[in-house]
């Protein structure tokens, strides 16, 4: 039933969304459909990259999520960015939610749906949402995700192409206080008609994650990465890191 009527609401939805250049963010991390009711979290995200040539970009984050439910967290945020050869200001407030399709572990992929909403300091901008689908499986230590975004303006008073976004992740899960694997992150340009591959971003790298308890109920869980830009479209470097304190 749950399912049921998350998949009525987004096909509701996707004729108004799928209408409207973007990048992905240098903090960017990767969603996972899992969600544990009563969670509470402190959420810290920075990250930096630079193309080649130019000055570094960096974008910081700080939130605060809640599991409302065994299949709904909520998670609001403030984000900070500072473009190349400018100082650094507020952004954007950003509220994100995460949807559990089913139990953990009950199908062979954990599927879920993401969606976020966010509305810029510069209101010509109107309000940025990001929509899709969030995958995950194991296999025994190693786990792997895969999401699909698509990203577009609304209520914007320029225009804006609605682009085709990925996240994905492998980890081997060697023990709960450090585990290892690797990132990608890349955006294929416009979701009905992609970019030549010379002007799509990807980036590729090594990560770390890990998580250790500073409470009977409490613990801080974080993951970092270093990416590297796999076409001349993509930054040269990145680097990201994150932080959550859980209780």
């Amino acid at each position: 039933m749950r399912t049921a009527k998350l998949a009525g609401a987004l096909a509701a939805l996707c004729p108004v969304l799928l209408s409207t250049a973007l990048h992905a963010e240098p903090n960017d991390y990767v969603h996972t459909p899992i969600v544990e009711e009563g969670e509470k979290e402190i959420d810290f995200k920075w990250g930096t990259e630079r193309h080649r040539h130019e000055p570094s970009a960096n974008a910081t984050s700080i939130g605060f999520g809640y599991g409302a439910t065994s299949w709904w967290f909520t998670e609001l945020y403030a984000k900070w960015r500072r473009d190349p050869g400018e100082g650094s200001g507020f952004d954007a407030w950003e509220w994100e939610n995460q949807f559990q399709l089913a139990p953990t572990g009950k199908y062979p992929v954990d599927l879920g749906v993401f969606l976020e909403i966010e509305r810029p300091k510069d209101r010509s901008e109107g309000y940025e949402l990001t929509y899709g689908p969030l995958f995950q499986s194991e296999w025994g230590r190693i786990q792997g995700n895969f999401n699909v975004m698509w990203q577009r303006h609304v209520r914007a008073t320029e225009s804006f192409d609605t682009e085709l976004k990925y996240q994905a992740q492998l980890k081997y899960r060697a023990s709960e206080l450090l585990e290892w694997g690797a990132q990608a992150f890349g955006d294929l340009g416009r979701w009905d008609r992609w970019s030549s591959s010379s002007q799509q971003e990807h980036k590729i790298g090594p990560a770390l994650f890990g998580r250790f308890k500073v409470g009977a109920a409490q613990a801080i869980r974080w993951n970092a990465a270093l990416l590297f830009g796999a076409t001349s479209a993509s930054p040269s470097t990145s680097m990201r890191v994150q932080a959550e304190y859980e209780f």
